[in-house]
């Protein structure tokens, strides 16, 4: 389990792991894009998919606290080592928390 000091290291520190939540972000924009427009939250998926392309590195930022409070069960080593779809499942998990 990572420390609340590890997590917060790699929140400062992890440059390929935050990128990896940036390129996750974008590509959670374009499944909000094409959803129905009756999904559960559209309207503000939409808002926060639009706010993202603008500001890509804005949205990660904060997505990546979201990503490590979702797995900090996990040690320091297999969170920045996590592979594309386990970062990107995380994210989508998160979206919503975000798009209000």
């Amino acid at each position: 389990m990572a420390t609340y000091a590890e997590l917060l290291a790699i929140a400062n520190t992890a440059d390929a792991f935050k990128q990896k939540v940036q390129v996750a972000c974008i590509v959670a924009c374009d499944v909000i894009r094409a959803e129905p427009a009756a999904t559960t939250n559209h309207p503000a998926r939409l808002s926060w998919a639009r706010a993202t392309l603008q500001n890509p590195s804005g949205a990660a930022a904060q997505m990546v606290w979201a990503v490590l409070a979702q797995n900090r069960a996990f040690t320091a080593a297999q969170i920045t080592s996590a592979d594309d779809a386990t970062v990107q499942t995380a994210v989508n998990a998160a979206v919503d928390l975000l798009a209000v």
